[in-house]
């Protein structure tokens, strides 16, 4: 039964590759006689033609990491696999792959700007420098939610027996040798499949290493707390992100991908060939409001699955890197809009795990790391593997995940401030850095011990935001140059509909919450003063944004350009 569903999607979502990837080429005109920017500059440093099946698998792991695992494994318990998998399918074909393949096209025929520089073009100054600040907002966000699910990691106990400890020395034994990789690919000037013999075994060495080192430094380091392993991870982060990209960023980024296709090939082969049956409900919610939490559907559902249906943190990867490197211009289907469909099937195969779980199973009350690990491990151990190593794999490529967005993001946000402060030395490099890093240790401290529960709902509302906001701002690129637009307006409409929504959720707890402090009584739980504070702060420069765009779409009506249907 849990084959045949894996195998519908995938089914689901080749026909939407191959029907409405087609609509899309057409919609733009696709021409590869159109001289890219990789091509036209071709500097060696930022600009630099790259093949379409390596640049892929570069785009497809840079956007890929923990969201299209979490966000559905989360939506699926508490409404059930039935609403989450066809949020993912439909989300992902109409939605998120137009977003993500319209913005790197954009950039393309842009000379590779990025997202905020194309918005200056066709609105104000003033309407880049918010949305710069929104991109910044969304980013710390980011931060903050994956840090914690990091460090929640690194605490993994399951049957009695502490997992994290060893994925925590087996991470950073995988972040050493990235930085070895990095040095000898620099040295030796090695071809991927060479550094990819040499190194991957030297990852599953240590994956096998880490429950096995010495028991003392494995009990000390069980001793570190959630918080502490939070304050580390974010040192790590402003390191690593101040770090000259080819010592730890592109060695890392390689090996991670290498465990993503490892862990996708295991999660669709257990899924399609082990014969396990679906025994997690379709649908989990009494009317409309889930019995597992008592959430709405609406909008709950929509800004939860988040990076498995649609992102905004996607736009800002293909403009700020990958459409430098665009070798065709039909490349940017595959690329742009093959990838968010990749990214949709990981969600299902993430959804799977929950799937074949029993609503009395207690690991339903685990987060969502180890739900994900315990199904790739079950997976595993039909291949004869020790289900021990092979959860301390799956931990260690959900941390791997991870560590991807986190020094990623992070350099973003030190990049999207430098840009909007004009920050050019060295000293505005550590500034920024530091700035960026700041309110995610703050709220860390702040908040309760699970964080991430706290900081997901604010980080996948900004970033369905962010998606909404760069989908009305590819609508105006469209109008400004006579093309159709609606098929892009409709979806941003919804999407601002759902984000808009999510964040009343938030403000109005706070705005219920304060009669009480007034008076005299209890004040905000942290939670709540930070979910509250940060979703008027995003409503706000949101509602502010959405003014700006509709006033130059309808500026552009009357120039004679109008919304073509």
């Amino acid at each position: 039964m849990l084959g045949l569903l894996v195998f519908v999607c995938s089914l689901v979502l080749v026909a939407g590759y191959l029907c409405y990837g087609r609509f899309l080429s057409r919609a733009v005109l696709l021409n590869d006689n159109n001289t890219t920017p990789a091509c036209a500059i071709n500097d060696g440093v930022d600009y630099v033609p790259a093949p379409k099946g390596i640049l892929m698998g570069q785009h497809f792991s840079a956007i890929s990491a923990a969201g299209p695992i979490v966000g559905p494994i989360l939506a699926g318990l508490w409404f059930g696999w039935l609403p989450a998998i066809l949020w993912i399918l439909v989300g992902s074909i109409f939605i998120g792959g137009t977003h993500d393949f319209l913005s790197l096209v954009a950039s393309v025929r842009h000379r590779g700007a990025s997202m905020g520089e194309i918005i200056r073009q066709y609105t104000t100054p003033k309407t880049r420098f918010m949305f710069l600040a929104f991109v910044w907002i969304s980013l710390v966000y980011v931060i903050c939610a994956f840090t914690d699910v990091t460090a929640q990691t690194f605490k993994t106990v399951t049957g009695g027996t502490a997992f994290g400890p060893g994925v925590a020395v087996t991470s950073f034994i995988y972040l050493v040798l990235g930085v070895v990789m990095g040095f000898v690919t620099r040295r030796f000037k090695m071809g991927p499949l060479l550094l990819a013999l040499i190194f991957v075994p030297c990852v599953l060495a240590a994956i096998w290493f880490g429950p096995h080192c010495p028991a003392p430094l494995l009990n000390a380091i069980e001793r570190i707390s959630i918080k502490e392993w939070d304050m580390i991870l974010l040192a790590y982060c402003f390191i690593a992100s101040i770090t000259p990209v080819w010592i730890l960023l592109q060695p890392r980024g390689f090996l991670g991908g290498c465990l993503l296709y490892m862990v996708m090939g295991a999660g669709l082969t257990g899924a399609l060939f082990a014969g396990f049956d679906i025994h997690y409900p379709a649908v989990n919610m009494t009317g409309l409001h889930s019995m597992t939490k008592g959430l709405p559907l609406v909008p709950v559902l929509f800004i939860t699955v988040a990076c498995g249906a649609i992102s905004g943190f996607h736009s800002i990867v293909s403009t700020g890197t990958t459409s430098k490197q665009i070798m065709r211009e039909r490349d940017t289907l595959p690329i742009g809009y093959g990838s968010m469909l990749l990214e949709a099937f990981v969600a299902v195969l993430a959804l799977a795990t929950v799937m074949v779980l029993k609503q009395d199973d207690p690991l339903l009350k685990s987060d969502p790391n180890m739900i994900f690990a315990n199904g790739i491990a079950r997976y595993l151990e039909l291949a004869h593997i020790d289900y021990n190593i092979a959860l301390s794999f799956a931990l260690l490529a959900f941390s791997t995940f991870v560590y991807d967005t986190l020094d990623v993001t992070t350099r973003l946000g030190r990049y999207v401030l430098q840009e909007m402060l004009g920050w050019r030395s060295r000293a505005g490099v550590f500034a920024a850095t530091a700035i960026t890093l700041l309110m995610p240790m703050a709220f860390l401290l702040l908040t309760r011990e699970k964080a991430y529960l706290v900081a997901w709902p604010i980080f996948g509302t900004s970033n369905q935001m962010l998606a909404s906001l760069v989908l009305l701002a590819l609508a105006v690129w469209l109008i400004r140059t006579n093309k159709n637009a609606v098929w892009v307006l409709v979806p941003a409409a919804f999407m601002l509909v759902m984000t808009f929504s999510s964040l009343w959720l938030k403000i109005s707890a706070l705005f219920k919450a304060l009669p009480g402090l007034l008076n005299g009584g209890a004040a905000p739980t942290p939670d709540v003063l930070i979910s509250g504070v940060a979703g008027l702060v995003l409503a706000i420069v949101g509602i502010w944004l959405v003014i700006e765009m509709a006033g130059v779409v309808l500026k552009a009506r009357r120039q004679g350009h109008g919304v073509r249907l």
